[in-house]
């Protein structure tokens, strides 16, 4: 919901997205900090920091992950948090709620808030490291605006030239579908999917193909500007679409931590996050449905032969399952197995229902 306001209610629906955001930096912070000597996380839509209630913002959630870390000794890399908003008022009052939350930051921690539209900022940053023949460092890249403007994908595609940079964008799938055919929106739609392709949504006369045309063509889209995975999953109210999120990396390992990241939002009020490769499952560590999981890896894989555990195990850490590495065993290996639809080469492992590296099945 756009707002002129300096700060605004904290809506419910956000607090899973902010959920989803502090269990993926929990993990993305040491993975990366300990083995690159810069990395940064920019908030291009960074807002005041907090909103009417008190509660904190993406900017302070990030900054608190880092700052509160129980591995933060281990991670040794500079840790540059640029936070861009284009509302001055809202800069300022973000400014001075990280001078008063941060009296003192780790040595190897920078902040700074830039007040300027994400697009221009982002694209000044990318220039300006390109005249210096300097790449861009890893980079988490969050994206999180009112509507759908100041995000196109041209900047997107230059984000990703860093192999070890990543893009998390809130969709709002509703706001396109309102506005597709105002011609003032169309510029915005054309930078936002980087083609003129989504026209070809306006003649989709069924709501859940037009959706389903609208995502595939971005996360293609995503795919052609330098993402190797993109992960997609819908946040709902009951049944209402609320937003989609997409999460474009170019590592399974980055996949795999964000769907993990995702599964640990149980359901919360009326909201909860479902997959889009099994569209009815809702992602929930408290009744997990791991027949959509057994499915897809059967399919994938049941006239292949002897294969090595590592196979199965990209396929379902990569964005090509909803599921992550650490539900394989007990929500697909183990029951498979003992079923009969799954055979160990028993000379490749100690134990029984287990599956170290090395370890060759194949599906009957």
């Amino acid at each position: 919901m756009a707002t002129t306001k300096k700060l605004w209610p904290l809506e419910p629906h956000t607090v899973g997205k902010h959920l989803v955001l502090k269990n993926y930096l929990n993990a993305w912070f040491p993975v990366m900090g300990t083995w690159n000597g810069r990395i940064l996380f920019i908030d291009g839509f960074a807002g005041p920091g907090e909103y009417e209630g008190g509660e904190d913002g993406s900017p302070i959630i990030a900054l608190d992950s880092f700052a509160e870390h129980t591995a933060r000794k281990q991670i040794t890399a500079e840790i540059v948090f640029d936070f861009v908003e284009a509302d001055r008022q809202r800069a300022e009052h973000l400014k001075q709620l990280i001078k008063n939350r941060y009296p003192t930051l780790p040595p190897n921690c920078i902040v700074d808030v830039a007040t300027g539209r994400f697009d221009e900022t982002m694209t000044g940053l990318l220039d300006a490291l390109e005249r210096q023949n300097v790449k861009l460092a890893p980079a988490f890249v969050m994206i999180d605006p009112f509507g759908v403007s100041d995000t196109p994908m041209q900047v997107i595609r230059r984000i990703l030239q860093n192999p070890r940079s990543e893009v998390y964008i809130s969709f709002m799938y509703e706001a396109i579908n309102r506005f597709k055919a105002t011609p003032e929106f169309e510029r915005h739609l054309d930078g936002l999917f980087g083609c003129e392709d989504w026209r070809e949504g306006l003649k989709i006369h069924d709501g859940h193909e037009r959706k389903t045309y609208v995502y595939n063509l971005y996360a293609d889209q995503l795919r052609r500007n330098g993402a190797k995975y993109v992960v997609r999953f819908e946040l709902y109210s009951g049944n209402r679409l609320i937003y989609a999120v997409f999460f474009g990396t170019q590592h399974v390992k980055g996949a795999n931590l964000l769907k993990e990241a995702i599964w640990k939002v149980a359901p919360f009020g009326d909201f909860a996050f479902h997959g889009t490769r099994s569209e009815q499952l809702t992602l929930s560590i408290l009744t997990p449905d791991f027949d959509p999981l057994r499915v897809a890896i059967r399919k994938q894989f049941k006239r292949r032969g002897w294969l090595p555990i590592g196979h199965i195990e990209e396929f379902v850490g990569s964005d090509r399952t909803d599921y992550h590495l650490g539900q394989l065993r007990k929500g697909a290996l183990v029951p498979m197995e003992e079923t009969g639809q799954l055979e160990v080469d028993e000379t490749t492992r100690r134990k029984k229902r287990t599956y170290p590296a090395g370890t060759r099945v194949r599906f009957l």
